[in-house]
């Protein structure tokens, strides 16, 4: 979706906080990191100490300032254009992780759209746009990242873990939407693929776990901020917690989830969302 300026969005208010280099010497490879919830995690893994590639599929410039955003952390970025729903494109940029990093550690399976459309107007091509992208497009790097792992071994000095996959869902894993089937149903199965992935791998030290985001100030989002109605209307009145998040709330959950300091967490989901799982209209008894 094409990014605007609304003309009412009030700006959440950040506390001081204090940097851990916790992913200090560890690579990681974003996909859709030219915008949104991707360029935020790219670039708080590097605020954390990580080398990112970080991927793009169109928006050349984006990818180009989440890259400036990780060196200036004093971390290494590397640029790569990639198709993530194109089997080829995806080996591709696995090869370039190797050539650059010469490992990888961290998987951010993140790249996502919307073609949104009611269910008996959507199209076979509306359809499979959202599945090849969300759904076979994680499946297609989380099997290339579980390669590389068991090729590459534990290595002590880096992690306790062969190595992390970390899954970008939404709360439409779990919360039906109208008008929107494709990506409800592809988030969907982004879930139970974590947790197959999950099972199998675990014995190898492979952990793989999931986000899933509620309303996020991302691109994605920005024009349902239009006026203070909407703003009302459309977010806060399905978020109890009465501000929508930004992309450093996920960002540091990220950090936390791919870090040393989460090692016993596999195979779950963390909800990002201010509340909104919980199903607000019921709060007054329904």
């Amino acid at each position: 979706m094409a990014e605007t300026n609304p003309s009412y969005s009030p700006p959440n208010e950040a506390p001081d906080r204090v940097i851990h280099r916790v992913l200090e010497g560890q690579k990681a490879l974003v996909t859709g990191a030219s915008k949104g919830l991707g360029a935020g995690i790219a670039v708080a893994l590097a605020e954390a100490g990580c080398d990112v590639l970080v991927n793009y599929s169109s928006d050349r410039g984006g990818a180009e300032d989440t890259a400036a955003k990780v060196a200036s952390f004093g971390k290494a970025a590397y640029i790569h254009k990639a198709d993530v729903s194109r089997e080829e494109e995806v080996l591709g940029m696995f090869g370039a992780m190797r050539e650059r990093f010469g490992r990888i550690d961290i998987l951010i399976d993140n790249s996502g759209i919307q073609v949104n459309a009611p269910f008996d107007e959507m199209t076979l091509d509306q359809w499979n746009a959202v599945i090849g992208i969300n759904l076979t497009g994680q499946f297609l790097c989380a099997r290339e990242a579980v390669r590389a792992f068991k090729s590459q071994g534990i290595d002590p000095g880096i992690s306790s873990s062969m190595g992390k996959i970390l899954h970008i869902s939404s709360v439409h894993d779990v919360i039906p939407w109208a008008g929107h089937v494709n990506y409800a149903a592809a988030k969907g199965g982004v879930m139970l693929l974590m947790k197959s992935i999950a099972q199998e791998v675990a014995p190898l030290r492979i952990r793989v776990n999931s986000l899933s985001p509620g309303a996020i100030r991302t691109p994605m989002n920005v024009e349902k901020l239009g006026s203070p109605e909407d703003y009302k209307r459309i977010l806060l009145d399905h978020i109890p917690n009465r501000r929508i998040g930004e992309p450093e709330d996920v960002g540091r959950a990220a950090v936390w989830l791919v870090s040393d300091d989460s090692d016993y967490v596999h195979g779950a989901t963390l909800y990002i969302d201010g509340g909104m799982t919980l199903y607000p209209e019921f709060a007054s008894g329904g």
